[in-house]
């Protein structure tokens, strides 16, 4: 049986399968107050208070003695496991004033975290690239800083606490080689695209904009990442091309002022891009 549901934002998407809402639920994108409908029903109902999935809220029994109590250390959590599913692609709308309106309020709200952090980043890429043996090296190692920029970004649009080290996450494991593998293949195909015929250059560069966020926040592996973004924005790819054009003149201006805007416009890009992905595979944020 499949079913709809009502996302944070008030939209309805769907249908999606009883596992998928299952995996909804684990992900954290769905609670036991989300509105569901079957597919043959009118009428909604809360996913806590559907019979086929009630189960899942239930709370399980605490155990008789914790590790700690017992004596015995708490082992040690192993990374979590890259996944080679890709994701099914959401039905969605790209809100591109509202991503940049929520963008620009979060960031004049935690302006000097958010700056400082960015200015950090862009300090390391820079310093980095200008040294003539790292260069080479941070010019693969790009996707892997990204991967960690977009980890502290998602991390400040859900309200959640960050660290500055956070821009480093993609440096462990099991991010690291699926986010260095992303931004290898995606910038070789790329590459070959413009220079074959152009326009299948163009296209993937817009195509593959999720790759990195769904590698570092959902753990996917690089090729089922780079083809769920494929899929995802090829669905409304001109309104993708036109946000990225869009951000791009963000940044410009920045540039222009003196180059000490892209301070500003640098994380309010990020920003907006963040909320964009988080709105189509991420949590809800906070003032939604």
């Amino acid at each position: 049986m499949a079913y709809h549901m009502i996302g944070g934002d008030g939209k309805e998407y769907g249908p999606f399968s009883a596992d998928e809402l299952r995996t909804f639920v684990a992900d954290g994108r769905a609670a036991a107050q989300t509105q569901i409908r079957a597919d043959d029903a009118t009428a909604w109902s809360a996913l806590g208070e559907t019979p086929e999935f009630a189960a899942l809220f239930t709370a399980a029994p605490p155990p008789a003695l914790t590790p700690a109590a017992a004596g015995v250390p708490p082992p040690v959590p192993a990374p979590a496991a890259v996944s080679s599913q890709e994701l099914p692609v959401p039905e969605y709308d790209l809100d591109m004033g509202g991503c940049i309106g929520r963008a620009w309020r979060l960031l004049t709200s935690d302006f000097w975290s958010i700056v400082g952090v960015y200015a950090l980043f862009m300090l390391i890429v820079a310093v980095g690239s200008s040294i003539p043996i790292l260069g080479y090296a941070m010019c693969i190692l790009n996707s892997v800083m990204a991967g960690g920029l977009w980890i502290f970004m998602l991390k400040k649009v859900r309200g959640q606490t960050t660290e500055v080290s956070d821009i480093f996450a993609g440096f462990k494991q099991p991010l690291f080689v699926p986010l260095l593998l992303v931004g290898l293949v995606s910038g070789l195909l790329t590459f070959l695209g413009l220079i074959c015929c152009i326009l299948p250059g163009i296209y993937l560069s817009v195509a593959w904009m999720l790759a990195l966020p769904l590698v570092a926040d959902r753990k996917l592996d690089f090729w089922p990442a780079m083809e769920t973004s494929r899929k995802t924005v090829t669905r409304h790819w001109w309104l993708w091309l036109g946000f990225g054009v869009v951000l791009g003149l963000v940044v410009l201006a920045g540039v222009l002022a003196l180059c000490v805007g892209v301070f500003v416009a640098g994380p309010l890009v990020a920003l907006a891009m963040a909320y964009a992905y988080n709105d189509l595979f991420g949590q809800q944020p906070q003032d939604q």
